[in-house]
């Protein structure tokens, strides 16, 4: 797998620079993660997730990244919310 000067492989600047751009692309986003990286959809987030905490990803795309952060953090605290039958709103 080449390494590209960020220190990411290719496929994982392609995923950082796809979750960036999806919205504007025609067909759905399922679709286009099929035929661009040939995985499915969930192997898809699985790759993303794990690119949230790395600092070759943080240093590629900050912007992208600390938003991806900020989600994650969101829907951890909305999951353990919901567990403990606790309103965040």
């Amino acid at each position: 797998m080449p390494i590209t000067t960020s220190g990411l492989s290719e496929q994982q600047a392609a995923l950082l620079d796809f979750e960036k751009n999806w919205w504007s692309l025609d067909g759905s986003k399922e679709s286009e993660i099929r035929d661009r990286f040939d995985i499915s959809p969930t192997r898809y987030y699985q790759l993303l997730n794990a690119l949230i905490d790395s600092p070759d990803a943080l240093a590629y795309d900050p912007l992208l990244i600390k938003r991806m952060r900020r989600l994650r953090e969101m829907r951890q605290k909305e999951r353990t919310a919901r567990r403990l039958g606790v309103s965040l709103h």
